[in-house]
Formats: structure tokens, sequence, C-alpha cells
């Protein structure tokens, strides 16, 4: 979280927050990034808080975003419900200095944090089935009345590259260019193009064995539904294989995919000619990563992992290749 959102971020705030909520005193915190998460207590039944800055999301915003969410649970989706305040609201606001937080409160999702002995075919099943299943019936979604629709892929602020991507670095900024503007051309159409979820990696789900049960959707728009693919692919293998070699990589992909894929196929059906972009999606999660840096994590306070990793991502974006080279026929 910026330094600047951190110290409007104090007690009374928080405080305030709870006492709105009718909730219990005390809490735990679970992450800070672009977000605040809290797991919280109503008379000691555990419960999620996500606190946001007014310099991240508008209620609008919020609003598009927990209508969706709501959807797909109703839906029979393992999403975590939206819980309204004692006001009525999906979405409270409370002053701080000249800006606002806005807090929501959801269900606690059953199950774990995914563990590296998590990972095998039987996860990458369920994980393409959710994430098809999801694809299908947001096809027939249409936002509440009065609900702003979420924005599109392109609006996201992270592809103001030159805002973010440093000055003496020109040849990765035209290359970043050159990826956005390949997506930008790609037909949408209501088969290969709708609202996602856009980061369902696996610290943005819990497992229970069974089922997955997935949250944190802060960063849903409007995009192409082979890109909620590349991204689960993408850090499966950055995960795996933070240090591989590309060859291992690439085996670990296959894999990942054919059982991915599996799943999806029960629920949902993508045309050939989608998911073959799904190595330029590979290619715009690099773009948006360098992005996030940049915003996020200062040069000065980066660690030897995210050295790396950057290192890395500067390189494929320069050279216009993907994570992993796909052989895509035979498997999709």
């Amino acid at each position: 979280m910026e330094y600047s959102v951190e110290k409007q971020f104090t007690s009374d705030v928080m405080n305030k927050i709870l006492s709105t909520y009718q909730l219990d005193p005390e809490f735990k915190k679970l992450g800070a990034f672009e977000n605040y998460a809290f797991e919280v207590y109503e008379n000691g039944e555990p419960k999620i808080l996500r606190v946001t800055h007014s310099t991240h999301r508008s209620p609008k915003e919020l609003e598009s975003e927990l209508d969706w969410i709501q959807y797909l649970h109703n839906c029979g989706i393992s999403i975590p419900g939206v819980f309204f305040s004692p006001n009525g609201k999906a979405v409270e606001a409370f002053e701080a200095e000249d800006s606002y937080f806005y807090a929501s409160l959801f269900e606690k999702a059953p199950g774990n944090p995914v563990k590296q002995g998590d990972f095998s075919d039987k996860l990458y099943r369920i994980w393409g089935k959710t994430i098809g299943k999801m694809h299908y019936f947001t096809k027939k979604y249409q936002p509440g009345e009065k609900v702003q629709p979420r924005y599109h892929w392109d609006e996201n602020d992270l592809l103001q590259l030159e805002e973010y991507y440093p000055k003496n670095e020109q040849e990765a900024l035209e290359a970043a260019r050159k990826v956005v503007e390949e997506v930008a051309k790609l037909p949408r159409t209501k088969d290969s193009y709708g609202l996602i979820h856009s980061d369902i990696h696996h610290g943005n789900f819990f497992y229970d064995g069974d089922s997955i049960h997935i949250f944190d959707f802060d960063d849903a728009s409007y995009h192409f539904y082979a890109s909620d693919i590349a991204i689960p692919l993408y850090y499966s293998v950055n995960s795996n294989h933070f240090y591989g070699t590309k060859e291992e990589r690439n085996e670990f992909a296959m894999g990942f995919l054919q059982a991915f894929l599996e799943g999806y196929r029960e629920e949902n059906e993508l045309s050939q000619e989608c998911l073959e972009t799904i190595p330029l999606f590979l290619k715009l999660r690099d773009v948006d990563l360098y992005s996030v840096f940049s915003k996020k994590v200062p040069v000065e306070v980066r660690n030897e992992r995210e050295k790396h990793w950057l290192k890395e991502i500067k390189e494929r974006i320069e050279k216009n290749e993907p994570i992993v080279d796909l052989n895509l026929v035979g498997i999709l």
C-alpha cells in the first residue's frame, strides 16, 4: 500500500468501520497491497472485511463488482456472498483527511490456501471447470438497475505505460505498446469477450480438495475470456518453476493446460481462434506486471526475488516472448 494511503488509515478509521458494521473489536490483518483485507468477527463468527481507498476505486466501481459477485453466487458458483451493512449498503464510505475509505463485508471462503503439494491434474481440472462455469453464466449477466458497468481492460490505469515504465527503458516501452495494440485489434464477440475476474491465480481462492472458492474480484473487468485462462497458467508456471528453465516451464505448462481445459470444456466452449490467443495474454500479463511493480514497489525496497522476476519480465517484453512456448496443436 502506498505510504500516503497508509498514514490516512488510522485506528480511528478502523474503529468507525467496525462500529458501523457492528463487528467485534478484534480483527486480523490479512493483506494490504491494493486493498486492506481483514478477518473480522460478528459475535465470534468470522467474516472478511475489505477496505479500499478512494484513489484506487470509486463507490460505483465497487458496487458494480459486488453486483456481479452476487449474481455468480446466486448461480451456484462458490464465491463468498456479500453482506449489507446495518444501513442497508453494500459499500460504506468513511472520510479520512481529504479522501475516503470504502468498506465492504463478505462471507469467509471455506477451504484452505493452496499449498505446493496441492498442485495436481485434479486441481487444474477443478480450476478450469469453475472458470468455465463463470464464463458460461456471465454471458447471461446484466448489471442491476442503476449499477454502473465495470470498466473494460483497456481502461486499466496500468496500461498508461508512459506513467510507469522507466524513462530509460524505451525498448521495453515500445514492445509493450505493440502487445497492447495487438490485443486491441482482437474482435469482441459474446462468446469471446465479457466480464471476467482477471486474476484467478492460486492465491485468490481456497481449496478443499473437491472445490475451489474464489475471492478478490477487485480487478474484474470486461476482457477476453482467454485472458482468464492465461492468468492461471502464468502464475502456476511462475510458482512451480520460478527459477526453472524454459524447457521445464514448457513441459509444466502443457500438462497444466491439458487438465485445465478438460475441466473448462465441461462448462463452456471457447473457439480455437480464441484459445490460440492465450500466448498473447501471457505477454499482456508481463506488460501489466511491469507497471504494477513500478507503481507499488519502489526500486530501493525490491528484494532479490523481485529483482529476478522483473529482469525476466523485461527481457520477455523486449523479445516479444511469452513466459512459455505452447505447442497448442493437440491440446486445444
